[in-house]
């Protein structure tokens, strides 16, 4: 009993510190190997004789709040008129947000009243698009000024086939608990990707930003949960590589509340899920190398092991307290306590809109992985749905 329970807390614990900290000290050490053995030198310019054409694609789904923010916040960034064209597709919309666009005679409205989801409307606005590069971007989101500029450089390299921008959250001081702990996560996101393009390639785009060589263009299973990532991993996987470009961002304000954060990581989590049995094929170490490395590294631990390693991590150090009388155990199992509790804290700071950052972070560490777990109660009740449909149909 003694020897089960030591097993389980050790690789449970090696779990979760690799799949959060390990990987990030792993994945700096290799770049900064690759620096000294293989230094990359800069392949590309800014200058505007060689911006290529490019369309940006936003799919608006009654977005009558944002969109012509967004259309002017488009139309006035830092690229040539002639070389960039905005299509927006508002499939389904049923308030102001097509009359709005109508305004912009400049931007292409593609509109119909049926409703089919963002990755029916994309595929649909896809034939539309005659430039070389597309980017994609939610109609939410504001970009920097330079941002396509920032992007489409890396196209320069023959090798590229997307190229992913950085989300960056905007938190003020009276926003709550989730949307500090929301930024602190993407920056260090942020600082992932940017190794993991360093090193090889990004293992999946945000939505919010990213684009991809209009020819790489595939369709998307239309029940496929996390889109962008899928399609910019499976652009990895024919062996392009994916840029990352932190100097090309949209800014988005943090979730609502905890309840609207909650479904929007059970969401991704049920979409990363999804996505793992899909690509099960970049599992295989012996064939994709460095890309199976970091898709697992990155992202199929947190989707998987790291969440049941959080709960087995508990259990386990409990019974070992009471078992053994080892001081080790009981240290780590106080941490844990203290860890929950800041957490529980910071619960308490998102309901009483109190400014205590230090609470934050375990808070929204708990909230992720929490989702999870409902992320694959959500897959699996899609997946019998499917297979259910499928019976129906012989």
């Amino acid at each position: 009993m003694l020897i089960f329970f030591t097993i389980c807390f050790w690789l449970s614990l090696g779990i979760l510190f690799y799949s959060y900290f390990g990987y990030g000290l792993v994945l700096f050490g290799l770049v900064k190997a690759k620096r000294i053995f293989k230094p990359t030198v800069p392949y590309f310019t800014d200058s505007e004789e060689l911006l290529p054409d490019v369309t940006v694609v936003v799919a608006a789904y009654n977005e009558e709040d944002y969109i012509t923010e967004k259309i002017e916040n488009t139309l006035a960034l830092q690229y040539p008129s002639e070389k960039l064209k905005l299509l927006v597709v508002t499939d389904g919309s049923s308030d102001q947000t097509p009359n709005l666009v109508k305004k912009y005679p400049q931007v292409t409205l593609l509109h119909q009243p049926e409703r089919k989801g963002k990755i029916a409307a994309v595929e649909r606005a896809m034939p539309y698009v005659s430039t070389g590069i597309v980017v994609f971007t939610d109609a939410n989101t504001m970009l920097n000024q330079e941002a396509i500029v920032k992007l489409v450089r890396h196209y320069q390299d023959e090798k590229v086939g997307a190229v992913a921008g950085e989300k960056r959250i905007l938190v003020k001081e009276k926003d709550a608990a989730h949307g500090a702990g929301e930024g602190i996560y993407w920056k260090y996101e942020s600082a992932l990707k940017k190794w993991d393009s360093e090193l090889y390639t990004v293992v999946g785009a945000a939505g919010e930003l990213f684009s991809i060589r209009t020819k790489l263009f595939e369709p998307v299973p239309h029940d496929t949960l996390i889109e962008d990532f899928y399609m910019t991993l499976r652009i990895a996987q024919k062996g392009h590589k994916v840029r990352y470009e932190p100097e090309a961002y949209a800014l988005e304000g943090p979730s609502a509340s905890v309840g609207e954060e909650l479904k929007r990581k059970i969401r991704i989590a049920a979409g990363g899920i999804q996505a793992v049995v899909r690509l099960s094929s970049l599992l295989n170490l012996a064939k994709y190398g460095l890309l199976s490395f970091q898709y697992i590294s990155h992202r199929v631990l947190r989707w998987t092991l790291a969440p049941l390693a959080l709960l087995m991590l508990l259990i386990s150090n409990i019974v070992l307290v009471k078992i053994s009388y080892n001081p080790f155990f009981q240290l780590v199992l106080v941490l844990q306590l203290f860890f929950y509790l800041a957490a529980l804290l910071g619960k308490i700071c998102e309901t009483r809109k109190l400014k205590i950052k230090a609470f934050f972070v375990p808070y929204y560490f708990l909230i992720m992985n929490y989702a999870v777990y409902l992320g694959f109660a959500r897959f699996l009740k899609g997946s019998q749905s499917v297979l259910w449909e499928k019976a129906k149909r012989g």
